[in-house]
């Protein structure tokens, strides 16, 4: 007599992916605590209203620069900074490197553009937040998909969520079936492989936010790979405006009603 050990539950994979998803949005430098997105080409002089020091683009363009003096407050790398400072973009909140008090201020470059994040933790999106609501997992909408790569990357201009354009860059399709129908999207490809959908359905704007996002593993070498649709996640300017996420591409708005994953922020 054999024995055979069961697999994964996966409501329950899903479960923890929720927590994840909860901890991660609602963490003191997660998404809730943006409070401003500030491009330098907008503050000529350097100064921006709210945060302490000076802010240029470095002459050569491949850096910030920082001047900061004693009264600023600021630290940089956890030292009291005084002096000019040239820093590059940053790993995320987390990671950087200038913070003025609990504030972290965060250097980010953007299609050749520099701007200055400030992410707090006391702000005013995470003491309103009341949780994620979201569709129950539903085995229906996990589906094979197959991913089908351009013999060249592509990059369209895109409308963002803060009124401007961007270049976006597509790697490939992402196909799957639903109900004998065959359905695809245009996907970018990260740096460590994994497929990143922009997409709108039946619902965006009425039943669940405007647009999500959908992310998936790297394919196999065969083209194959799992899509999960449960996972369908808010973009993170669902839960702050100051972020500057894409809009669907063209083609990406799926013709049916996708009941499933993140639908919308809760709010007190």
């Amino acid at each position: 007599m054999t024995s055979s050990t069961p697999g994964p539950d996966p409501v329950q994979e899903w479960q923890e992916w929720r927590d994840g998803r909860l901890a991660a949005v609602t963490g003191p430098y997660g998404p809730l605590a943006l409070v401003g997105t500030h491009w330098l080409a907008d503050h000529p002089d350097g100064r921006i209203a709210g945060l302490p020091g000076r802010w240029t683009a470095a002459a050569d363009g491949a850096a910030v620069v920082l001047e900061a003096a004693p009264e600023d407050g600021l630290t940089v790398d956890g030292a009291p900074a005084a002096g000019t400072f040239r820093l590059g973009q940053d790993g995320g909140p987390a990671a950087a490197r200038v913070a003025h008090g609990a504030r972290h201020l965060v250097v980010l470059h953007r299609e050749g553009l520099w701007a200055v994040r400030d992410v707090d933790p006391d702000a005013p999106a995470r003491r309103a937040f009341a949780g994620i609501d979201a569709h129950p997992h539903d085995a229906r909408w996990v589906r094979p998909g197959l991913f089908r790569p351009y013999a060249e990357r592509r990059t369209i201009q895109l409308p963002n969520a803060d009124g401007r354009e961007r270049g976006f860059v597509l790697g490939g399709e992402l196909a799957l079936t639903l109900d004998g129908d065959e359905h695809t999207l245009q996907v970018a490809v990260e740096p460590d492989g994994s497929l990143w959908a922009v997409l709108a359905d039946a619902t965006s704007g009425t039943d669940s936010y405007r647009f999500r996002f959908l992310r998936t593993p790297a394919p196999a070498a065969d083209g194959t790979v799992p899509v999960d649709l449960n996972r369908v996640q808010l973009p993170p300017c669902a839960f702050a405006e100051h972020f500057i996420c894409p809009f669907p591409p063209p083609g990406n708005t799926l013709p049916f009603a996708l009941r499933a994953g993140e639908r919308n922020a809760l709010v007190r």
